[in-house]
């Protein structure tokens, strides 16, 4: 589920699908980097770029952003020529020159248009510092652990996963998978689970435990005991 792409900016359902979004981690279809991110929730940027040989996502996508989630509205086909200065400056760029020359080159790529808009805060956030849970809160929690678990086809691996992100926060996530005898992109995926959660945060290196996380793995601790 990769797709990358640079410069200043990525099926609808009756709910929105929401899928993750980092400035410069390969996680999602597209990606952003800060200063696009920047303008984008600020309303200063509405519109992407992006020449794709299929479009990598589709209207009613919602895409979880460092800055929150961003809804994407509309993915049109157009022509080069119809890019105005105007849309170039709606993509954050200072005209169409600098966005037609911050495309990926490729006969078998089309130039699309992505209308975007920032919707609200990534409900991640919230959820990670949610630390009133109750007993039955907790089991609940770590029943869906288990179930991770049991659907993995490469054994239990939630509490692991949790203790060595607590034992090493802003480690490189190729170092912590390394240490857990695991290839670093399935890793990555499982601690993204975990995020969706609210068990865990990233950095700008590694990552570490949430307050809710942190919650959670001493109770799932103490059911060892």
């Amino acid at each position: 589920m990769t797709c990358t792409v640079t410069g200043p900016l990525c099926r609808a359902p009756a709910a929105p699908r929401v899928e993750t979004v980092l400035g410069a981690t390969p996680e999602v279809p597209v990606l952003f980097n800060q200063e696009a991110l920047a303008k984008i929730a600020a309303g200063d940027a509405d519109l992407a770029f992006r020449r794709w040989v299929r479009p990598a996502v589709r209207p009613g996508t919602q895409l979880r952003t460092a800055v929150g989630v961003l809804a994407v509205d509309a993915v049109d086909a157009v022509e080069e020529s119809a890019v105005s200065d105007r849309d170039a400056r709606r993509a954050g760029y200072a005209d169409r020159a600098s966005l037609l020359a911050d495309q990926r080159p490729g006969a078998d790529r089309t130039l699309y248009r992505v209308t975007l808009r920032h919707v609200g805060t990534d409900p991640r956030i919230g959820l990670r510092e949610d630390t009133d849970l109750s007993a039955a809160d907790l089991d609940a929690v770590a029943t869906s652990l288990a179930r991770l678990d049991a659907r993995s086809g490469h054994g239990p691996w939630t509490t692991a996963t949790l203790e060595i992100v607590a034992a090493h926060p802003a480690v490189r996530a190729a170092d912590l998978a390394a240490r857990l005898g695991r290839e670093t992109l399935p890793f990555k995926a499982d601690v993204r689970k975990l995020k969706d959660r609210g068990l865990t945060e990233s950095l700008d290196v590694g990552y570490r435990l949430s307050p809710r996380g942190r919650l959670v793995l001493d109770h799932l601790r103490a059911g060892r005991d």
